[in-house]
């Protein structure tokens, strides 16, 4: 098809479907398999991206995850995506992909302006650029530096693919397709284990096929075919492609990323994010190849040794005409052989005098191996054009010019430990193979204290095939006890012929002894444009921390989360420092592993379901019948019912008037409801609650408090205890979620050994009050039991039935007025109301709203939690020192309330607020301020209003606040401003304006 294309070979490409697909407005050809990157080079197109600091031209480098310059920007419209990586990204027809970073275009990008400026912009020199002067930050660095943040463009549209999570529950995971993780995943599915196997890329086997290694007597490709043939008749036993081990947690918690459909051009969800729990997980997921450091090592053409062989046998794609191989270990030396198989010229530079294993099969093939010799620097821009070698424990001059189009470079192996990481795992520098390997004397642990996570295979630290192979199976066969499963006695590991390798020769800087002028040539993190010099300069600046040198110089900061340039890195800090590796350490491993779609973090919550309403049972009927509707957290509430043309103000005002002289209707089923059950229920609640709960006797409520660990008011609600070992806690309706997660999160993490058990049962119930005078009157008609004031007394309850139909009536009120709030199973919420509506009607009953019940609090004094408090308010605040125990040695928040500044008599404290004007309404929030401004100009704040009404029951304005020392201060005038200038003057009085001895609620 191309010059770059070989005429055979690839495995991964079907060479009999051509597909077309279009990079940066023009139209190249691929072929079906190829991904982005193995088909932009097919295509002879070696530059394809801008670094982000300097705009400096880059090429593809490496042929996985760990690619940190093939990043585009694919689709167009509601389909568009930035920060797609072009080696992961599979070709299909029609694909659009423009490169990112570059304006106007990617060949003439005038960004490059940045790289000849570049000795202006050191490692940190943002840190003391950006100070001075100091009305340059508002006016010209930030609006500059906000422009130039980020990489590709935020999409414009709304993404209309689907997106779906999926739950998995197995007693083995294996992350990895390649021999290691087959074995394990042979190994624990012939035990009859559950077991679930992915692979991140689309085929199995992994080096092992693309290096020609032998297994069991056969090439790798036939062992791994016959190995998926045997697990795809395993029903036991899941497999996956496409499908990347992002992050492990505590607990044997996996999550995976599933890609569906990105290759496809169909529907159907795109992405699946796996949610799994597993006994054991094992992690196959092999090494990354480092790259070398040497000067010009970012030019296009400059790529990894491994990477080029796989587009060489993955995709029968050649990366150049002529490949200089340069290395410090035996593996590149594979690349060379495959080069020169494939027809391509190649020559070998080792650093190591006497070379490898794999030398004289080099030389006998025909290619010049230069020993001893390293890379003085490479030259090119856009294009490679060749390098110069040179002794590499010299200087450097005097150097050699080889012409190439292609460097393949390799300073080793580094096992990819994340996931390991992830959750605690530790980590040992092994000094011959010269990379961090899993420490097994330091697993992450899960609860019953044993490993719950395994490495295997070549991320272990083994290179060899018969190690691998070993390693995997042993492995798994430990998974398999632990798991609860059995190995079959006579099962043995896969065997393999063990290939002669030399040790690796480390090295961090071509050459040895280069002159300093190189190393600001010479990059590290290619995207991020962190060079050598960056490193030594803050290791000179004192940042000695390799997590403070990463955040200085950005190092591994990138989207590859510096899969390439970590060890580099820290081991160029560790030289600068005078130090070995292993006590400069490594920075931290986060998941996930690779980037994932956040719309398949999001799954199908989005939309409607981003956030979805919560309607109770007689929603419906609301809709119906004027209902107004308010946001009340997750839930939608009436916040009144217009009727006949009505306002709101009027709506509202009728429903009170109606309430307070005849019989309303309220839907609280809104309020939360949380079941504690168990032996030591009580003693749970007196901790939780500031009052005390264990000594409610069963059949009886008690309002109570609940506090944050520093004292302030967090929720409120009325218990109800059920029997001797059973409580329901009410909630407010936007706390119910949130205090359910406070006692689980006190009972999972500080009090574990009570005997307790909550359960969330909000929705289980409809709750309808029935208040007013004549609210018995209704219940009466219904029939069933008997609720009578002496049958129910106030903050009593019953369970029995009314109208024929199971109900727990509570006598409690939230009015003032006499009040049942009678719950019901959910499934009868609506045939109750009903019920209630007809018996109700010879009684003049209507429904109320939500501002309805707020200003019938409001006259009764009642607090309502957020809108008497904020955050930053305690029970003393609001004169609710009767709710706090004094017999209880402890709960949430005692310790905290002690504190002096909560003690501070000069707090503000509630009131209630009658205006000189009756009819004048504070404003809902206006500052209460001193008459007379300080020496110093300023007026000082001395309390605010939390809730403000005019009330039609008592035709005036009503408002509670909180005042300066406001109960010392009753009958005292004070002003509110408001946002127009004005002042308001009221009088500090009573927070309870309505039956201050609660006659009313008692009949």
């Amino acid at each position: 098809m191309t010059a770059a294309r070989l005429p055979s070979g690839g495995r991964l490409i079907n060479r009999t479907k051509a597909i077309e697909f279009n990079f940066n407005g023009k139209l190249y050809s691929a072929y079906q398999g190829d991904t982005l990157a193995s088909a932009l080079l097919a295509n002879g197109e070696t530059l394809v991206g801008r670094s982000f600091k300097y705009h400096r031209p880059r090429g593809i480098v490496a042929s996985g995850p760990e690619e940190p310059n093939a990043l585009f920007g694919t689709g167009r419209g509601d389909q568009f995506e930035p920060n797609q990586r072009g080696t992961t990204t599979e070709v299909f027809d029609g694909l659009i992909a423009t490169s990112q970073n570059a304006w106007p275009s990617l060949n003439f990008d005038i960004g490059a302006i940045n790289n000849t400026m570049s000795r202006f912009f050191p490692a940190g020199f943002y840190y003391k650029t950006f100070i001075h002067p100091r009305f340059a930050w508002k006016h010209f660095f930030e609006p500059f530096i906000r422009k130039a943040a980020g990489l590709g463009a935020a999409p414009t549209e709304a993404d209309p693919d689907l997106y779906e999570h999926f739950y998995a529950h197995v007693d083995v995971a294996i992350v990895g397709g390649g021999i290691a993780g087959l074995t394990a995943a042979l190994t624990a599915g012939r035990a009859g284990l559950d077991v679930l196997l992915m692979e991140q890329s689309t085929a199995f086997g992994g080096r092992a096929i693309t290096d020609g290694a032998e297994i069991e007597g056969k090439d790798a490709a036939a062992w791994v075919a016959d190995a998926l043939k045997e697990l795809e008749a395993l029903p036991n036993v899941k497999i996956r492609t496409r499908m990347m081990g992002a992050g492990v947690y505590d607990h044997g918690y996996l999550i995976g990323y599933e890609r569906l459909s990105d290759h496809l051009v169909q529907s159907g969800p795109r992405h699946r994010l796996w949610r799994i729990r597993a006994g054991q997980i094992l992690t196959a997921t092999g090494a990354i190849e480092r790259p070398l450091s040497f000067a010009g090592n970012d030019i296009p053409g400059v790529m990894l040794a491994g990477a080029v062989r796989d587009y060489i046998a993955d995709y029968g794609t050649a990366p150049g005409k002529k490949i200089l191989v340069v290395t410090n270990n035996d593996d590149a030396y594979r690349t060379g052989l495959s080069a020169k198989a494939a027809g391509l010229e190649v020559e070998i530079v080792d650093i190591r005098a006497n070379g490898g294993a794999l030398t004289e099969a080099a030389k006998a093939a025909g290619i010049p191996c230069h020993l001893g010799k390293g890379i003085y620097s490479a030259k090119g821009t856009k294009t490679l054009k060749g390098a110069v070698i040179c002794d590499q424990d010299g200087t450097g001059f005097g150097g050699t010019e080889i012409k190439c189009d292609c460097i393949a470079m390799s300073g080793g192996w580094s096992p990819v430990v994340h996931l390991w990481s992830h959750c605690g795992g530790k980590l040992n520098w092994d000094d011959t193979q010269a990379f961090f390997r899993p420490d097994p004397a330091r697993p992450p642990l899960g609860d019953d204290g044993k490993a719950m996570v395994q490495v295997i295979g070549t991320a272990n630290g083994h290179l060899d095939t018969a190690d691998v192979l070993a390693d995997a199976f042993g492995s798994a066969k430990s998974a398999v006890k632990e798991a609860g499963g059995k190995a079959p006695s006579d099962a043995t590991a896969p065997t393999a012929k063990r290939s002669a390798a030399a040790p690796i020769a480390p090295v961090w800087k071509m050459p040895a002894r280069g002159d300093l002028g190189l190393d600001a040539k010479t990059f590290l993190d290619y995207q991020n444009d962190v060079k050598l010099a960056d490193v030594r300069l803050a290791a000179r600046e004192g940042y000695e921390s390799v997590e403070h040198t990463k955040r200085y110089t950005t190092l591994g900061m990138a989207t590859d989360q510096g899969k390439l340039s970590n060890i580099n890195g820290l081991a160029v800090l560790a030289d600068t420092l005078g130090k070995d590796i292993p006590s400069v350490g490594t920075t931290t491993f986060r998941p996930p592993y690779h980037p994932i779609s956040l719309a398949a973090i999001a799954g199908d919550q989005r939309g409607p379901l981003f956030k979805p309403v919560r309607q109770t049972p007689i929603h419906a009927w609301i809709d119906a019948n004027g209902g107004d509707w308010e946001p009340v957290a997750d839930w939608r509430r009436p916040y009144c019912y217009k009727q006949n043309g009505e306002s709101v103000e009027q709506a509202v005002t009728r429903e009170i008037l109606n309430t307070r002289q005849n019989v309303g209707l309220l839907d609280a089923s809104t309020l939360g409801k949380i079941l504690v059950k168990g032996p030591d229920a009580g003693k749970f609640l007196d901790l939780m609650y500031t009052n005390m709960m264990s000594t409610l006797k069963p059949g009886r409520c008690r309002y109570g408090l609940m506090c944050s660990e520093n004292g302030f008011l967090s929720d409120d609600g009325v218990v109800a205890r059920i029997d001797a070992d059973t409580f329901l806690c009410h909630t407010t309706s936007g706390g119910s979620d949130r205090i359910h997660a406070w006692m689980e999160e006190w009972l999972q993490t500080e009090w574990w050994d009570m005997k307790v058990y909550t359960a969330n049962v909000t929705e289980q119930y409809a709750q309808i009050a029935v208040v007013g005078p004549k609210a018995r009157h209704v219940l009466e008609k219904l029939g069933g039991m008997d609720v009578s004031a002496d049958a129910l007394p106030f903050m009593a309850f019953k369970d029995g039935t009314l109208g024929g139909i199971t109900a727990r009536p509570y006598r409690i009120s939230f009015s003032g007025e006499l009040s049942y709030e009678i719950a019901v199973p959910a499934s009868q919420g609506q045939a109750f109301w009903d019920m209630c509506m007809e018996a109700g009607a010879e009684f003049g009953i209507q429904p109320y709203g939500t501002e309805c019940l707020h200003v019938m609090r409001a006259e009764k004094g009642f607090i309502m939690i957020g809108d008497e408090t904020d955050g930053t308010v305690i029970p003393q605040d609001l004169g609710l020192d009767w709710a706090i125990s004094k017999k209880k040695t402890d709960f949430l928040g005692k310790r905290a309330q002690q504190r002096s500044f909560l003690t501070d008599p000069n707090r503000w404290k509630l009131v209630g607020l009658k205006t000189l004007d009756p009819k004048t309404v504070i404003p809902d929030g206006a500052y209460a301020t001193d008459d007379v401004p300080r020496e110093d100009g300023i007026i000082n704040m001395i309390g605010r209003v939390t809730s403000t009404y005019f009330s039609p029951t008592l035709d005036r304005s009503i408002a509670m606040g909180l005042v300066e020392r406001g109960p010392d201060r009753m009958g005292e005038v004070i002003q509110f401003a408001t946002v127009d200038g004005k002042r308001i003057k009221a009088e500090i009085c009573s927070p309870v304006f309505l039956d201050p001895e609660g006659e009313r609620q008692n009949v």
